[in-house]
């Protein structure tokens, strides 16, 4: 840490009776406030002054789960021994549905005993990863644009962050030419995300492949995270498809995404024995495990047939269609090959930045639309519109727009 980083707290300490000065940890000085957390406050405010606002600005999922899994949930959920502490690995039954989802689904084989460990959702993933393999100081790879909590949890544990570009010339994946003329000597770990948020770009075995080697080739950890790969895809990949992967990638997967089930927290990751079991130690010693009823029900949901995901991405797909006619009335150009619960665009010439023309359309048309800087600077000049949304109101979205756009 600077000393500037060091310092900062003490501007925002608390002073109480007696003279007394209670100040945060320093790591809080190196964050801030999630974006969606302080812009969502705005938008209630807006809406407690009757502005009803339209809001295409966060992934979660407003479709339910399959009607088993809900029932499975409120059958187990009134039997007297299922509320008390579980097993911080999860329950025998959940590890194996996770296995035969990855088997069925990715082509991979997984030990449910060694190489799966259950998650309270992927974003407290990330930060468990990072706490079994980050010291301070050590190196980590964040895409640049990429998920906000790649930087945010890796500059909590204290890592040296180094920004790789994704770029929209090279089809939003990693530069390995780039890469290999950095100093890699002290990074440990790399995130990855494909198909990719924000950009939706898909995954390809290729770029799997070349980020297996490039991970062995540099003793780096690849940290995938995978919760996209059902959404508007008929092709589903896993990076431990590859040869070799598991030796030095991880992968987090979510039914958050993919089973509409976002407010469960339920997650996993898979790996080797080894990485799966320093993961363990972290997780064992800060949370007590998941609500048995809700393990039993993600169970149920892992064995949905094809026919679950057709129906949930013939949904997904008439609202892509509305997203896509409200970037053209923005006059702003996308890529039709994405995949994903967004559409990402690039904004026209007449905007200095993306937080521009979001900012016009919550406060003229009352829609709100993530900027693209939040993911990074290589985000500045795009918006990102989320698919979770009824037709209905995305088409009221659409007319909003057109009405000051015309």
């Amino acid at each position: 840490m600077t000393a500037n980083n060091q310092n900062t707290p003490a501007a925002h300490s608390l002073s109480g009776k007696n003279g007394l000065q209670i100040t945060p940890a320093r790591r809080l000085s190196a964050v801030s406030e999630y974006y969606f957390s302080s812009k969502l406050k705005e938008i209630a405010e807006m809406n407690l002054k009757g502005l009803n606002v339209i809001s295409l600005g966060v992934g979660s999922p407003d479709l339910p789960p399959s009607d088993e899994t809900i029932e499975t949930l409120c059958i187990s959920a009134k039997q007297a021994d299922a509320h008390g502490y579980q097993p911080y690995v999860g329950i025998p039954g959940l590890r194996r549905a996770f296995a035969g989802w990855y088997k069925k689904w990715y082509r991979v084989a997984l030990n449910p005993d060694t190489e799966i460990q259950p998650l309270i959702g992927s974003k407290e993933g990330i930060l468990h990863i990072s706490l079994a393999f980050l010291n301070p100081g050590d190196g980590v790879l964040i895409p640049n644009p990429g998920y906000p909590t790649y930087s945010s949890v890796s500059r909590l544990v204290e890592a040296e962050l180094i920004p790789y570009d994704l770029k929209e010339e090279n089809a939003w994946q990693p530069d390995f030419e780039a890469l290999e003329k950095l100093d890699l000597s002290n990074v440990k770990l790399m995130w990855v995300n494909y198909p990719n948020m924000p950009t939706g770009a898909p995954a390809t075995r290729e770029l799997f492949q070349n980020l297996v080697d490039f991970g062995r080739r540099h003793n780096i950890i690849i940290c995938h995270d995978n919760p996209y790969s059902f959404i508007l895809n008929d092709n589903p990949l896993s990076i431990l498809e590859i040869e070799g992967a598991k030796d030095i990638c991880i992968e987090m997967n979510s039914l958050s995404k993919s089973h509409n089930m976002p407010g469960w927290r339920i997650a996993m990751l898979a790996s080797n024995p080894q990485f799966v079991q320093w993961v363990l130690k972290v997780k064992s010693n800060i949370d007590s495990g998941q609500f048995k009823p809700m393990m039993l029900a993600a169970t149920e949901a892992l064995h949905a047939n094809r026919e679950w995901y057709i129906t949930m991405n013939e949904v997904y797909g008439k609202r892509r269609k509305i997203a896509e006619a409200i970037m053209h009335v923005l006059g702003c150009r996308f890529d039709p090959r994405q995949s994903g619960l967004f559409l990402w665009g690039k904004i026209p010439d007449g905007y200095e930045n993306g937080s521009d023309l979001a900012d016009e359309i919550l406060y003229r048309a009352q829609v709100f639309i993530t900027p693209g800087f939040i993911f990074g600077s290589n985000g500045n000049r795009y918006i990102r519109i989320s698919l979770c949304c009824k037709d209905e109101q995305l088409q009221e979205a659409l007319e909003r727009i057109k009405r000051i756009k015309n």
